[in-house]
């Protein structure tokens, strides 16, 4: 080989390693991040309730659960700092499912339903934050201005692997929660019709706040088959409980008409209503009939129990229940009115 072709031959490995070393290298993308119970979005309810304590707390909402390693919560959120009033929800069930007769203590009365104040309207708190998942628990770090909040949760996937559920273990706030993930997206919900239909059997875990006192109780069965479909309001259900052995009784209740007294009517007034065709609202409403009748109303305007709800909704798009709040502020200028009120977390679900 000639000199010149070796130094020729130099010269272009020069040129080529050269290229090589000014190349722009694209990185590897980021390991996706396990998303909890293989799920991406849930419902969520979050309580702060404490004995001997009047700056309680409820928030319900969604969360959702990016595989970057992200999450983005929006929720509504109801303080007894600062108590709102309940709402008209704009809807009155028709006759086919409720009456307008006077003094009826026996059906379903006609009367606008109401909701929680702000619960009509978009979430009024979001925040975004990062999770990882060990083992079997969950651990969020939320974006807050000032200050520490981590969530904690227990990861609980459902025997048939179509939705997951998250069991409250530790948050920087709150001392209760509730929360059911899918991947169907937050857009999606079932119509009353096919609440009603839902085959399986829902029962209720709660914990609730009044009188200054915390309570629980856990696996009662919501009869929600003996709910009446209307045939014009579709969007709503209602049922009159027939009797109650707990509520609506003479002491500390209904002194002329509640159960235990002459009339005897201890009946309740239900009625569940979608609030939204594009996410999972729907609302509870219930009060006992007597305490309509002891103010001489048809339509009760006192302490009723106004509690929001979020539908849990599996992979298939299947209604499997609800999580919920209370958020039952007395509307009473009393010298102590916020020992009155009385705020929840709860769920309704086959799967707890």
């Amino acid at each position: 080989m000639s000199i010149r072709h070796s130094r020729t031959i130099h010269a272009i490995a020069t040129l080529a390693l050269a290229g090589a070393a000014g190349a722009v290298v694209t990185p590897a993308p980021a390991a996706a991040v396990a998303l909890p119970g293989g799920k991406a979005n849930y419902v969520v309810s979050l309580g702060h309730l404490a004995n001997n304590f009047r700056g309680n707390w409820v928030r319900l909402g969604t969360y959702e659960f990016s595989s970057s390693g992200t999450v983005t919560a929006r929720m509504w959120v109801w303080s007894q700092g600062n108590p709102v009033a309940r709402v008209g929800t704009g809807t009155t069930p028709d006759s086919s499912c409720s009456t307008l007769a006077g003094s009826s203590s026996s059906r379903v009365r006609t009367c606008q339903i109401l909701t929680a104040g702000g619960f009509t309207a978009a979430a009024g708190e979001t925040r975004t934050g990062t999770f990882s998942v060990s083992a079997d628990v969950v651990s969020i770090h939320w974006n807050v201005s000032s200050g520490v909040w981590t969530d904690e949760w227990y990861v609980r996937p459902s025997p048939d692997g179509l939705m997951t559920r998250l069991d409250f273990k530790y948050n920087t706030k709150a001392l209760y929660g509730y929360g059911y993930g899918s991947n169907a997206a937050l857009s999606t919900r079932r119509a009353m019709s096919t609440v009603k239909g839902f085959t399986g059997t829902l029962r209720l875990d709660h914990v609730g706040w009044s009188g200054d006192s915390v309570g629980t109780s856990f696996g009662q069965v919501f009869n929600h088959t003996a709910f009446s479909t209307c045939t014009t309001t579709t969007w709503c259900l209602t049922y009159l409980q027939p009797s109650s052995t707990g509520a609506c009784q003479a002491t500390g209740g209904c002194p002329h008409y509640g159960g235990g007294t002459d009339a005897n009517v201890s009946s309740i007034q239900y009625f569940i209503q979608k609030l939204s065709n594009t996410d999972r609202r729907d609302t509870l409403w219930h009060w006992c009939t007597c305490l309509a009748m002891e103010r001489g109303e048809f339509c009760y305007t006192g302490n009723s129990h106004v509690k929001p709800m979020m539908q849990i909704i599996d992979d298939t798009g299947a209604f499997r229940g609800w999580v919920g709040v209370e958020a039952s502020f007395y509307n009473s200028s009393s010298p102590d009115p916020r020992r009155s009120d009385m705020i929840s977390v709860f769920r309704f679900t086959d799967f707890r």
